[in-house]
Parts: C-alpha cells; sequence; structure tokens
C-alpha cells in the first residue's frame, strides 16, 4: 500500500518537474497529462494552463515583431531611395522631392502609433473613452473626409442613415469607430474602379447600430474569405494587383 501511494505522489510529480524542465528550456508546446485525483488533477490543469498563457503570449511577441518589420519596410524603402537619388544627384532637393520624403516620414509615425495601438489592443490594455455617439453624424464626418478622393476616382460615394437621431445614437469610442470606418472606406475605395459606388449605411439593430460599407468593386474571392482576418493576408498578391 505504501510504494502503491508513492507511485501515485511520485509519478505525477516526475511527469510535472520534466515539463517545467521543458518549459523552462523553451518548449512552450508541452503539456502534463491529467494524473491523479484532486490537488494533483488540479495542479496538472493549472500548469497546462499557464503554459498555454505564456505560449498566446510568445506568440503575439512574434506577431508584433513580424508586424514592425512588415508596416515599417515600405516607407522606410521610399525614404532611403529619395534621399541617396539626392546625395547621387539622380533628383534634385526641389520641394516636391523633400515633400515626397516628409510625407513617408508622417506615413512612419502614423504606423509607430498604430503598432503602438495594436500591441494595447492584443494586450487588453487599449484605452476606451465612451461616450454619445451618433452614428448619422459619423458616416457624414467620414464621406465628408473621403469626399475628395472618390471625386478624383470617378466612384459615387453614398451615406444612408435610416431611423431617427435617437436610434442611431450608442455609446462608444468615436476615434475607434471613425479609425475602423476610415479602413473599410479606404479598402473599398482602392478596390472600386471609376464609375463604381461606396455606400455606407447605418441601421438600428437589437438596441444598437448596425453599420455597413459596401462597394460595387471585384470583392474577395470565396476561397480567400476564412482568412480576411490574418494579419496582412492578401488576395492573389501577384500580377492581377496593380
Amino acid at each position: 500500500i505504501g510504494r502503491r501511494a508513492f507511485r501515485g505522489i511520485a509519478k505525477p510529480l516526475s511527469s510535472l518537474m520534466t515539463a517545467a524542465d521543458a518549459v523552462a528550456g523553451g518548449d512552450l508546446s508541452v503539456r502534463v497529462p491529467a494524473q491523479g485525483r484532486g490537488e494533483f488533477n488540479q495542479l496538472m490543469t493549472s500548469f497546462n494552463r499557464m503554459v498555454e498563457e505564456l505560449e498566446l503570449a510568445d506568440q503575439r511577441r512574434r506577431n508584433l515583431t513580424a508586424d514592425v518589420a512588415h508596416e515599417l519596410r515600405t516607407p522606410l524603402q521610399v525614404i532611403q531611395g529619395n534621399l541617396e537619388g539626392v546625395l547621387d544627384g539622380v533628383y534634385a532637393p526641389t520641394p516636391e522631392h523633400i515633400e515626397a520624403t516628409l510625407d513617408e516620414t508622417r506615413q512612419l509615425a502614423r504606423l509607430v502609433e498604430d503598432l503602438r495601438v495594436l500591441s494595447q489592443a492584443e494586450a487588453g490594455q487599449l484605452t476606451m473613452t465612451w461616450e454619445s455617439v451618433n452614428v448619422a453624424e459619423l458616416i457624414a464626418d467620414a464621406a465628408t473626409s473621403f469626399g475628395g478622393q472618390a471625386e478624383a476616382a470617378g466612384i459615387a460615394l453614398l451615406t444612408e442613415a435610416d431611423g431617427a437621431p435617437a436610434d442611431l445614437t450608442v455609446t462608444a469610442d468615436y476615434g475607434r469607430l471613425d479609425q475602423i470606418l476610415n479602413n473599410l472606406l479606404a479598402n473599398a475605395l482602392r478596390h472600386t474602379p471609376a464609375g463604381g459606388t461606396v455606400t455606407v449605411r447605418a441601421t438600428p439593430s437589437d438596441g444598437g447600430v448596425r453599420l455597413v460599407v459596401s462597394d460595387t468593386g471585384e470583392g474577395i474571392p470565396p476561397a480567400d474569405l476564412p482568412y480576411v482576418f490574418d494579419r496582412f493576408k492578401q488576395g492573389d498578391a501577384s500580377a492581377s494587383r496593380r
């Protein structure tokens, strides 16, 4: 009975110590099989949960590093190319070239801020400013901001707000909603040909407001739909992209 009891204690502890050594060595895929009853089983479950959280945090760190490299590469290359062109005499240091380079530095500043927001969001530390937001006014402001771009591209930008102001008012973070809407509109305009239409519609829905951005562009191929929320996933990034 004593030997059986000792084995019942020693075996789970040995498995736990082996797994702990593996985690210390950087292997975050290790898990401990549930063994024993009561406190031992609870201990194994808690250990596995801890390792899962460590693995998730490590993946977030890797994703953020990839995001930084991906997002900053293009503007940095443009800035470097412009400056090298001026130094080599390929470009004259005209106000136009200087302004183009300055635009890229502004783009870099925006990307750095976006990445900071991304890291806060993934860590669950994103600060939200809650206020009463009239969604009809939100889409009207967005349409004004993108009106010039749409007109230059020959695209009709329409807004539709169905319902009374009280029915289209929600408690939300105006800045975050505006950021989301701007991203959707920028993508819709980019993928809609001249003569097309981009529509922003707000309708009351289940005590909230349903906000829809639709366009008459090429759309997303069905094969790519399962991946629309993957980081930087692009459909057919080959010759068909302009």
